[in-house]
Order: structure tokens, then sequence, then C-alpha cells
């Protein structure tokens, strides 16, 4: 048996093999969890990539600046699994003008897409899949640092900021009901996403972190991720659990 056994997860956020979330959903599965994965666009795409993990799990379209497609949510879900038990929201994207060194002149429409994308799905997700979800239920959201100014991380980094609130807010919420809202805020790792920031290879990361931080290996994430997604941590909500070799902690 595992921490995750018999547990009822959906996992956002797969699209290649080295997403955090495909090696999320991997860890689930080997925990014990049954597993829905959802896709943006290209439902063929990560069917391919998941037929890598140990079971290839059901794929449904979502788009979370849809309104149709989360109102469906719960009722395609439903088709596969008789209920959730936990969400990972892997869920970020800025336009290239919101990135890489423009934070004085990007315009606020693309900001209001990084902001829509990238935090406030959190809440349209979670109240997504609520109908799914009772007392012990988890949402786990991928975070990144928002605590200072990253280099080319931009409104990115704003709506990081946003989301951790974000996140807050929901634990307030959603406590009363039973339901914890945490985050778990990554080193940089590559990711497909962390490719479309400019300079952000993580390099200077292994030098900063006690530890050490190795960019390849998504496992501590993962494996973070599926503490919370279990019922271990049952009384911890609201939080930001660091996994980056350390480095948030220290100075230079």
């Amino acid at each position: 048996m595992g921490i995750l056994d018999g547990r009822r997860l959906l996992i956002t956020g797969v699209l290649t093999p080295a997403s955090i979330a495909f090696h999320v959903a991997r860890v689930a599965q080997e925990e014990g969890a049954r597993v829905v994965l959802t896709a943006h666009g290209r439902p063929s795409l990560v069917r391919r990539v998941a037929r890598r993990l140990p079971e290839p799990p059901p794929v449904i379209g979502l788009d979370v600046t849809d309104t149709g497609q989360l109102g469906s949510l719960a009722e395609r879900v439903g088709a596969h699994l008789d209920g959730l038990d936990g969400v990972l929201h892997s869920i970020g994207y800025a336009p290239p003008s919101a990135l890489g060194g423009n934070f004085l002149s990007t315009p606020w429409e693309d900001v209001a897409t990084a902001v829509h994308v990238s935090t406030y799905s959190l809440t349209s997700l979670t109240m997504a899949a609520l109908p799914l979800m009772g007392p012990g239920g988890s949402v786990v959201g991928l975070d990144f640092d928002a605590s200072r100014a990253w280099s080319g991380y931009d409104w990115m980094g704003v709506a990081k900021a946003g989301l951790e609130s974000c996140a807050r807010y929901l634990a307030k919420e959603l406590g009363p009901r039973g339901i914890r809202v945490n985050l778990v805020a990554a080193g940089p790792l590559a990711t497909t996403a962390a490719r479309g920031v400019p300079g952000f290879d993580g390099h200077d990361w292994d030098r900063a972190a006690p530890l050490g931080w190795d960019v390849a290996d998504a496992g501590p994430t993962a494996r973070a991720c599926a503490v919370l997604l279990s019922d271990w941590l049952s009384a911890t909500t609201g939080e930001i659990v660091h996994v980056d070799g350390g480095a948030h902690a220290v100075g230079g």
C-alpha cells in the first residue's frame, strides 16, 4: 500500500515527460492513486505522453479560460472516477511580452492573460472540481518563490505572487468543508515552461542551495506534491512547501 492508495486525483499540466505534472502522476500511480489527466488543446499529444506512465490514465480536454469546459468538468471527470480526493494545479502561461525584461512595457491585455491563466485558474479549477470533492480533499498548486523579483520572470512573478495569495484565501474558504489548499514552490526545473523564460536555466541555483539542486530531477518536487495530496498532512493548509534545495532560506 502507498500513501495515495485508493485516492482519486485530477492532474493538470502534463505536456511532455519532462513536465512536473507528469512526474506527479507517475509518483501518484506508484503510490496507489487513480488518476485522470487534463489536456489543453491537444489531448492526443497528452495521451501519447500518458502511455509512458505505469498505467495510462484517461485524458480529458480542459482550457481553464473556457467557462463551458469548466462547467462540464465534474461531469467529464465523473465518467472515469466516482469522486475526487485531490487536484493538482500545474497551469501557468504568460505571453512573451510579459517575460524577459519587458516588465515596464507589457500591455495590460498580456498581463491579464498571465493572471487569468496562472492565478485565477487556481480558483476556477478548484470550484469546477468541488462537486466531486468532500472532506479530506486536497488541492495542490505548483509555485515559484514570489518573495523576490527574478530577472526575466517579470509578470509571471506577479502572477505567482497572486497565486500564493489566492491559495491562502481558498484555504480559508474551503477549510470548513475539510478541504486543504497548499502550494509547492519548486526550484527551477528543465521543463517546457522554464525554457520559455529567458535566462531561466537554474544553473546558479545549485551553487545557492545548501543541499544543491539538479534541474533535471523533478522527483523531489513530485514526491512533495504526493505527500500533500495524501491524507498524511491532514492539518496543513494555506502553506507553501519549498522544494528548492534550501535556496529560498539563505543569503548569498
